[in-house]
């Protein structure tokens, strides 16, 4: 008879840089103040023609930013609610209701796990 015990531990290591935007404009994320000159819908069609299908606009309840603009493949990587939570956090510390802020992210997800061997 063995008792069975497995400890599982999942988790992941977030690093942003964020700068102003510029042009070209396109990298992880887009930060788009309130009173920002080009409004979350412009940005939603500009990604849209420089990268089809590859971007998500997400809007937001924030008395300085009205909306980001999220890679795809991050989404897929972790719970929005969390990423955004976090995004909020970094961001409205720097960003003005007219900015627009630029963001390079990566996530690299770190998994341990613990298991008797039989």
């Amino acid at each position: 008879m063995s008792s069975e015990k497995n400890v599982y531990s999942r988790k992941a290591t977030l690093s942003l840089k964020i700068s102003e935007f510029e042009v070209p404009p396109m990298q992880d994320m887009l930060i788009i103040g309130r009173k920002a000159p080009i409004g979350p819908e412009a940005v939603r069609r500009m990604a849209e023609a420089l990268s089809p299908e590859q971007f998500t606009l997400i809007k937001m309840d924030h008395p300085k930013i009205e909306a980001v603009l999220l890679r795809n493949t991050l989404l897929q990587m972790l719970d929005e609610k969390l990423l955004m939570k976090i995004v909020l956090e970094e961001s409205e510390r720097m960003i003005s209701d007219s900015m627009v802020l630029r963001s390079e992210l990566k996530i690299a997800v770190s998994i341990q796990r613990e298991v008797d061997l039989l």
